[in-house]
């Protein structure tokens, strides 16, 4: 016999989580968010996420991405810390999309990787796609229609290891990490 169990709304509770909350107005909120805290709920994560501290914070959000994720316009991995636009209207987030379809906002990381890069800047331009064995992970896919576009700029060497500045063009799911080890210098 199998027992199925009743599915459960996908409701999102607000949670008293502090913030670092660097501008706020009636449409938008910026955060820093810190390393380790997942923007949005979704399986295995379900609690302790921005969204759930968003939601504490300002009440309400954008509902644009849906009850799941509210307010959330761009998203930054789990185990990455920086800056994270989220729109607190329904208006605030149509526009902020558009302008990030348009290449209108400027997404700037900084990261150090296991390598000496010799060139002082460069752009990486590989398709990104799921991993054909592990779902989880992404990779470089010559067969995947998904373009990706990833500048890249030196700001200082460390003996084996590369301070850069990359800018992305496109904004695919761990785009840095898999770019940047695709060419031989994985993100320590």
């Amino acid at each position: 016999s199998v027992f199925i169990p009743e599915t459960q709304p996908d409701v999102v509770v607000a949670e008293d989580i502090p913030l670092d909350i660097l501008y706020e107005d009636a449409d938008i909120i910026v955060i820093n968010k810190p390393q380790g805290m997942v923007v949005h709920p979704a399986a295995g994560n379900l609690r302790g996420t921005l969204v759930n501290a968003l939601l504490k914070h300002c009440g309400s959000l954008s509902q644009v991405n849906g009850e799941v994720r509210p307010g959330i316009v761009h998203r930054i991995d789990k185990d990455t810390s920086g800056l994270l636009v989220a729109a607190k209207s329904d208006r605030a987030h149509i526009g902020l999309a558009a302008q990030i379809k348009k290449h209108l906002v400027t997404r700037r990381y900084i990261a150090i990787v296991h390598g000496n890069v010799k060139e002082d800047s460069g752009t990486i331009n590989k398709p990104i796609g799921r991993h054909p064995v592990d779902r989880k992970k992404m990779c470089v896919r010559e067969d995947s229609p998904r373009h990706a576009i990833t500048h890249y700029k030196v700001l200082q060497r460390f003996g084996q290891y590369t301070y850069l500045e990359c800018n992305l063009e496109t904004g695919r799911t761990h785009q840095i990490r898999v770019h940047l080890s695709s060419i031989g210098f994985p993100i320590l």
